[in-house]
């Protein structure tokens, strides 16, 4: 998808350029951004879970499987229709295209929670740290609030937060009778009301060799749902190397979160990720995030964690003071036993 308008952007540029006047003293990305291998995820065809007793039970093994050993995969007839996917990334788009001066004030008009257009990485003290993107974190309860600033956009994404949220919910249930356990801890704790949606927007960049579109990261969920276009960008850590995740327009992206691999005690993995810059043309994403409360304690499920007990309150505290002090997240190492 080309560029369409420059007056859209938010002024990485400016904003950051003592950033980039210094970055002759960064180490190159130049090499970890590159020299990457592109790959295709395990791919799984959900339709299975709907399937006869060998159809569920062998769909439920690749789900368990691709979150051992990858942390990520790819899933396919997954519920959610090809309209309801179009539509929201044109309504997203559509959004996006306003001018930048007018797109926090357009959150509030859709009565999104304070703070929701954000941009940039405002705790950067180097390149590395530094996102070339621009989203919309919108709380589920601000989707589902009946909000009419744009009818369309409104609707289509209560639609599309939704199914997604229902998929999630599958998806976290197998995780968990995978290992034995009955998936309450989910339905109890994961409500509309602590999980988030984010529209993501990543600019075309003219220094694609400088700076990240999303620096690197775990995210600190249980399940991170992904709907992306054909741009490609997104890259993750396999037996450690950075490797590149070829686009399948079919496909929506699973990733498993710091909190799961809590949970399971290690056994699911929440993988290190990233997105790369492109000098030609923008990317658009659309992330569903699956939360508990602030309150809720994360208990590993089985014994002998390797973690102590932590409510996610806590944890998004922890991860906030260390990008504040650091510039980056710390995340899961920070409450071992």
């Amino acid at each position: 998808m080309a560029c369409r308008c420059t007056s859209c952007d938010p002024p990485l540029r400016e904003t950051y350029e003592t950033l980039f006047r210094n970055r002759k003293d960064d180490r190159d990305l130049s090499p970890i951004l590159f020299a990457v291998d592109e790959c295709e995820l395990p791919l799984i065809d959900l339709s299975g879970l709907n399937g006869g007793t060998k159809e569920r039970m062998d769909c439920r093994t690749e789900i368990a499987r691709a979150s051992r050993e990858w942390g990520f995969f790819q899933a396919v007839n997954h519920g959610i229709s090809r309209e309801i996917l179009e539509e929201m990334r044109k309504e997203q788009v559509k959004l996006f295209e306003q001018p930048f001066e007018k797109k926090a004030k357009e959150a509030e008009n859709l009565k999104f929670s304070a703070g929701s257009y954000q941009w940039g990485t405002p705790s950067a003290t180097c390149l590395q740290q530094l996102s070339w993107s621009e989203a919309f974190h919108v709380p589920l309860t601000d989707i589902c609030s009946g909000s009419k600033g744009r009818d369309t956009l409104s609707s289509i994404m209560e639609l599309f937060a939704v199914t997604v949220s229902d998929l999630a919910h599958k998806i976290a249930e197998v995780l968990a009778e995978e290992l034995g356990h009955p998936p309450t801890f989910f339905l109890e704790n994961c409500l509309p009301s602590t999980c988030y949606l984010r529209m993501n927007r990543y600019p075309s960049c003219p220094m694609p060799s400088d700076v990240f579109g999303l620096m690197p990261h775990t995210d600190s969920d249980f399940l991170t749902i992904l709907h992306q276009d054909e741009v490609g960008g997104l890259q993750l850590v396999k037996d450690g190397k950075w490797i590149s995740v070829k686009p399948n327009p079919d496909a929506l992206i699973i990733n498993i979160g710091d909190l799961f691999q809590a949970w399971s005690n290690n056994v699911y993995k929440s993988i290190e990720h990233r997105v790369v810059t492109n000098p030609e043309v923008e990317r658009f994403s659309t992330a569903f995030f699956l939360c508990p409360s602030y309150d809720t304690v994360i208990t590993s499920c089985c014994q002998g964690g390797a973690y102590r007990d932590f409510s996610f309150g806590e944890y998004r505290k922890q991860v906030r003071r260390d990008v504040k002090d650091f510039g980056h997240k710390i995340g899961l190492p920070r409450f071992l036993l």
